[in-house]
């Protein structure tokens, strides 16, 4: 099931789309910029905090609480008792003696997808054929049909459950609260299988128009499996358990909390089972590179995309003879590359003056060596090869 729709944009339409894209590429830069700087400042004052923790952590007996390490940054590992019981209150589920209790929820909708064709006209016009297929899938999420192209024919629900975690009213580790989200995070999941209670207590929460039975492992609200409906939903549902967990924090009377560093960072850090102190803080340390290269690489993607907006002008308004206008648009992106690798490399040198010179230095000085070499091999290819004599 699909269509296709045509659509023409003419020169004049196309520059004042490139003035708009030089405007959000200019933001873009200011944007990136801000984002790289900011980075490399919270890299390393996370480096610096996680540093001061693992010189100053005790690791404690977790089955008695000394008044004296109230306020000292502890390490324990003990095993995990909860209170209360964690319970799905809109599907009447419960999972006794866990930490929490996952549910998952997904529906059979309408998704559209588009494919779009663009062919650049003599005279700097262009034309676009999309073509939209719309098909039915089970997505975790609600697709907002009301965005679709031709909605009236695919209408999906108004509403859906969502995905949620509920977890117990409160959690231990030997004697000293935790917070019990911080525990489900590192538990272990299993799938429970729905009883019958279960599958009529869903039933009557629901008030739902279709039957609700119980499918394998999940609870599935429609009329069939095999051939389901728009509309039709499947739940699942994971209890997270947890035996012995592993926790670093300030101790403050029988509870941890967050330990603030001189920095003002917090140092708050668990992990599954018994964990010492030494692998906690390196896998904190490990955790903040990877999150560091994600930012910086994502903040070298947005200046880049900020540098093409900025150019794409010049790629437009040569497209009044087509070819032309594709030579100068690749030549403007490999540009736009160019200049981030080198602007990115400064910025991230800049802001790391005031937290490791030298290093910033040496960033500075191979971004000065790739740009002399390319100025000097752009000199050379415009001189050309100098004649014999």
């Amino acid at each position: 099931m699909s269509f296709t729709e045509t659509t023409t944009t003419s020169w004049f339409g196309r520059i004042k789309k490139a003035l708009v894209g030089l405007l959000v590429g200019l933001l873009s830069l200011v944007i990136s910029i801000g984002l790289l700087i900011w980075n490399e400042g919270r890299a390393i004052q996370t480096y610096r905090a996680l540093a001061e923790g693992a010189a100053a952590v005790v690791s404690i007996d977790a089955t008695s609480r000394d008044p004296g390490n109230d306020g000292k940054l502890v390490h324990i590992s003990a095993p995990v008792s909860v209170e209360g019981v964690p319970r799905d209150s809109l599907f009447g589920i419960s999972a006794d003696k866990a930490v929490g209790l996952s549910r998952s929820v997904e529906m059979y909708q309408w998704v559209e997808n588009s494919e779009s064709k663009t062919e650049k006209k003599i005279g700097g016009g262009e034309e676009t054929t999309t073509t939209y297929s719309y098909q039915k899938e089970w997505r975790a999420g609600r697709v907002d049909s009301s965005r679709f192209k031709r909605p009236d024919d695919h209408a999906n629900p108004d509403a859906m459950p969502e995905a949620q975690t509920f977890v117990a009213d409160a959690a231990r580790v030997g004697v000293f609260s935790v917070p019990a989200e911080m525990i489900a995070d590192i538990g272990q999941r299993s799938v429970i299988s729905p009883t019958d209670a279960d599958v009529a207590s869903a039933a009557t929460q629901l008030s739902a128009d279709r039957p609700v039975k119980r499918d394998g492992q999940t609870i599935y609200v429609g009329q069939s499996e095999k051939t389901p409906d728009v509309g039709d939903l499947r739940l699942s549902f994971e209890r997270i358990d947890a035996k012995e967990a592993s926790f670093i924090g300030k101790q403050q009377g029988e509870a941890l909390v967050a330990y603030v560093s001189k920095n003002g960072r917090d140092i708050f850090l668990s992990a599954a089972g018994d964990t010492d102190a030494a692998r906690m803080f390196q896998s904190a340390q490990s955790e903040n590179t990877v999150i560091t290269w994600i930012l910086r690489l994502v903040g070298l993607l947005v200046m880049f995309i900020g540098f093409v907006l900025v150019f794409s002008i010049f790629g437009v308004l040569a497209d009044i003879i087509p070819f032309v206008g594709s030579i100068v648009s690749f030549g403007t992106t490999l540009f736009a590359f160019v200049l981030t690798l080198l602007l990115g490399a400064v910025v991230i040198a800049i802001a790391w003056i005031a937290y490791r010179p030298m290093l910033a230095i040496g960033i500075l000085a191979v971004a000065g060596v790739v740009a002399f070499w390319l100025v000097r091999r752009r000199r050379s290819a415009v001189a050309g090869p100098q004649p014999a004599t």
